[in-house]
């Protein structure tokens, strides 16, 4: 487990959040973080939607105003906040945490929810009443979220829940490895993804939207930018049932309408949104996945640049992207490094394919170590339908390429994390290129960092798309120092080094003698 961190880092980690998930993390005894995720994140869900509610409720209590009634379901609705049963209020759980029955009771709680909220039918964890639930511990777990207020209007400004639940789905991702990795994205490259394609306005679409991290970014990113909540519609498919729930618990804590599907057939052989055509596509599929059923798929329409190869999900994924994108539309995703190079199975003449059309747009080479989930080696790409767009200048025939292998700092001795400065580097000279209005810095090259390339360029390096190709080596600057000069520095330096060596190695081959051991 990664060491908890006490300090604000790129905006993830208030300090409290660490120490609750070290104290929770006690409670949980044997229990398998993939199913202790659902008892703990249940009962954050139920904290915050019962604080919100009784702040709501006060303040009906003391309204003037004739005929507020604070049993009135309508009441909160009209303020997009969620009605709460009285069996599933804060207090009627705290009251009964010590209970041998408590686990029935948030049950109780959980369905009461569901009836009077029609949105998260479904949604919710039922099963806290099983016997391997230790229900001393799950006692104890109630008193501990409960020292902590995440829905009154204070910490809804500052999105405390939101930050807990993201540090605890982060956590349980570490905890559980491989498997907890597939519905967590870093939050780093999610900002990343998001500030690189700035979804201010329009129709936002993720086909495997995982717990819903693109979405609530993009909508941090309107209101820090002066929208609000709203000014985007959100689409989203994902076929693992368990992670659904997690993606419409975590959209409704922040109070996010989002058109979220779930089949289980999943995107490529039950498209759940067949019509949708999206201004942003903003994802993060299965990395090289080898189980697509794409042997059922070779005459499929979407496949307009090349049909993918059976074994590798990598570029029917990103024709499927292509295939739901608006005319002007923009769509920016994570892949494995193989992408940018394979030529196995057709992938390279897709790739030829996608690149004479003029649909790539970015190239962004990443550090490794930022996912919980794998040490593949990933890249970011970014695909525009028209580079004429008015938004932004004439990009056709250019591809930029970055290479932002040297960004970011360890966070602990396995996972590195992107910082915020390293984000505005990445971004800033993406919005430059790409002549944002509201950009003012001026794009240039910059040896070992970045790189603007035409499209003949890249045909001679057989249409590879790595951009350590085409960035080439950072300069280095001159000291000034004659050649000559400085041969004869490194040489009397390096003599001396030896000479060192040599009086090192005679006392420890003495040390080894006195010891019994010498030759």
């Amino acid at each position: 487990m990664p060491r908890p961190k006490t300090k604000q880092s790129n905006g993830a980690t208030l300090g409290f959040e660490a120490k609750l998930w070290l104290a929770a993390d006690k409670l949980r005894n044997n229990m398998d973080a993939a199913e202790y995720k659902h008892v703990v994140l249940g009962l954050i869900f139920l904290k915050y939607i019962s604080d919100a509610f009784e702040e709501h409720k006060a303040i009906l209590i003391t309204d003037k105003k004739a005929g507020a009634d604070p049993e009135d379901p309508d009441e909160y609705r009209a303020f997009n906040i969620f009605w709460v049963p009285k069996v599933a209020r804060w207090s009627h759980l705290q009251a009964n945490a010590k209970q041998p029955t408590i686990g029935k009771t948030i049950d109780d709680a959980m369905l009461a929810i569901e009836k009077d909220n029609r949105g998260l039918k479904g949604v919710l964890p039922k099963d806290f009443a099983k016997p391997a639930l230790n229900k001393e511990r799950l006692g104890e777990l109630i008193d501990l979220i409960g020292t902590i207020g995440l829905g009154d209007a204070e910490n809804r400004s500052k999105d405390i829940l939101g930050r807990v639940y993201e540090y605890f789905l982060s956590q349980f991702a570490s905890a559980e490895g491989k498997k907890g990795g597939q519905f967590y994205t870093p939050r780093c490259i999610v900002r990343l993804l998001v500030e690189m394609l700035s979804p201010y306005k329009g129709r936002v679409f993720d086909p495997c939207c995982g717990s819903g991290g693109m979405f609530v970014q993009s909508e941090k990113f309107i209101e820090e930018h002066g929208g609000k909540v709203g000014d985007i519609s959100i689409f989203g498919q994902e076929s693992n049932n368990t992670t659904w729930r997690l993606a419409k618990m975590n959209l409704a804590i922040r109070g996010i309408d989002a058109n979220i599907e779930w089949n289980e057939r999943g995107s490529f052989l039950q498209d759940a949104l067949p019509d949708l055509k999206a201004d942003y596509v903003i994802a993060n599929p299965p990395f090289n996945d080898s189980d697509w059923h794409g042997e059922q798929l070779r005459e499929d329409k979407r496949w307009k640049y090349g049909i993918p190869p059976t074994g590798n999900a990598n570029f029917a994924w990103v024709q499927h992207f292509i295939h739901h994108l608006s005319p002007t539309g923009l769509a920016g995703y994570v892949l494995a490094n193989g992408s940018m190079s394979s030529d196995q199975s057709g992938e390279g003449d897709i790739r030829k394919n996608m690149l004479e059309a003029d649909l790539v747009d970015c190239m962004v080479a990443l550090p490794g170590q930022l996912f919980y989930s794998t040490q593949i080696p990933v890249c970011l790409w970014f695909l525009a339908r028209d580079k004429r767009n008015s938004r932004f200048k004439d990009r056709r025939g250019k591809v930029l390429f970055i290479d932002a292998r040297k960004l970011g700092t360890m966070t602990d001795r396995t996972h590195k994390e992107l910082t915020a400065d390293d984000i505005r580097k990445v971004t800033g000279t993406y919005h430059a290129w790409r002549g944002d209005k509201e950009c003012k810095a001026k794009y240039a090259d910059v040896p070992g960092f970045c790189k603007s390339a035409v499209l003949d360029e890249i045909r001679s390096h057989g249409h590879v798309l790595t951009p350590g190709r085409y960035v080439g080596t950072e300069d280095v600057e001159d000291d000034g120092e004659p050649f000559n000069k400085k041969m004869k520095r490194l040489t009397a330096t390096l003599r001396e080094q030896f000479a060192e060596s040599a009086k090192l190695e005679k006392a420890i081959r003495k040390n080894l003698e006195g010891l019994g051991y010498g030759e």
